[in-house]
């Protein structure tokens, strides 16, 4: 009974028994089959656009060129930032823009506007062949900010006095321990006017708009989507969906295949990123927020 029983199992028990018996070849087969299908879909299908994010208070541009560098090296025909930042520190912001310059000489660059495009996020993208802005998104804010603290009065308080040895009269300016004097302030100011005349400048040349009319699209004034637009500070409004479509036309790709993080990397790069730039944020210094 029993050997009538096993006959009418085999076609179940053989196949089971020989997965149990060979568990560990049929696994290693299994994941070279995996490794060499991948490879050979990615020879298929090898990524002809890519997507590059910025988000968060921009106070490094290491991952934004690391992410470039990436895209340099691969096949992509076109770029595609999706940006929602307040903007930050004028250098990275600076160095990401004249990236997008370089870059744009080699493939079309769109940028989609996510939610905030401004100061020094929109400095970065403004050599773009497009920048497509979500139509609820907020746009501009072209100015430039040097912000410090005067503790000196808390210093009292508590009896703590500084001791400075410098060499150059402006060596202290931008101090936190103590008033700035009118000639610091001064040399401040400056530095705020050269830099702001440095931005609305390339703002101008980018987005073929009138230096001469800068108070109408500058002076730090922060714009609807619609405003932006007719101000010349975007070129269309629409989702990241339409800007993809512009992209790949622009780069005459029929069917996109994109080069981008996955999600989790997304996730775990954003997190770093703005617990990085909350830490930094409350510094003194030059931003162009």
């Amino acid at each position: 009974m029993s050997d009538l029983i096993g006959r009418v199992l085999w076609p179940i028990t053989a196949p089971i028994g020989f997965i149990q018996n060979n568990f560990k070849a049929l696994l290693f087969l299994l994941i070279v089959f995996v490794i060499f299908y991948s490879s050979s879909e990615d020879k298929i299908k090898q990524p002809n656009l890519a997507k590059v994010y910025i988000s968060g208070p921009i106070m490094s541009s290491d991952k934004f060129l690391a992410d470039i560098k990436e895209v340099e090296g691969s096949s992509v025909k076109g770029l595609l930032l999706i940006i929602d930042s307040p903007g930050g520190a004028v250098a990275p912001s600076v160095e990401m823009a004249l990236t997008i310059k370089r870059i744009k000489a080699k493939m079309p660059v769109v940028t989609y506007a996510a939610g905030t495009l401004a100061s020094g996020s929109y400095y970065a993208s403004i050599w773009s062949n497009k920048i497509i802005a979500n139509p609820g998104g907020t746009i501009g804010s072209i100015g430039v900010l040097f912000e410090g603290a005067n503790v000196e009065g808390l210093m009292k308080k508590l009896g703590v006095e500084t001791q400075v040895v410098k060499a150059g009269e402006y060596k202290e300016t931008g101090t936190m321990f103590r008033k700035w004097n009118p000639k610091e302030r001064a040399h401040i100011e400056a530095l705020i006017d050269d830099t702001y005349k440095m931005f609305t400048e390339d703002v101008a040349s980018a987005r073929n708009l009138d230096i001469n009319k800068s108070a109408s699209f500058a002076e730090a004034k922060v714009f609807t989507a619609r405003s932006a637009k007719k101000e010349g500070l975007v070129d269309e409004l629409g989702t990241q969906y339409d800007a993809e479509l512009v992209l790949a036309k622009l780069a005459n790709i029929k069917e996109p295949v994109w080069l981008e993080k996955t999600k989790m990397n997304q996730f775990f790069e954003r997190l770093v990123s703005e617990t990085a730039s909350k830490l930094a944020v409350g510094f003194s210094g030059l931003k162009a927020y």
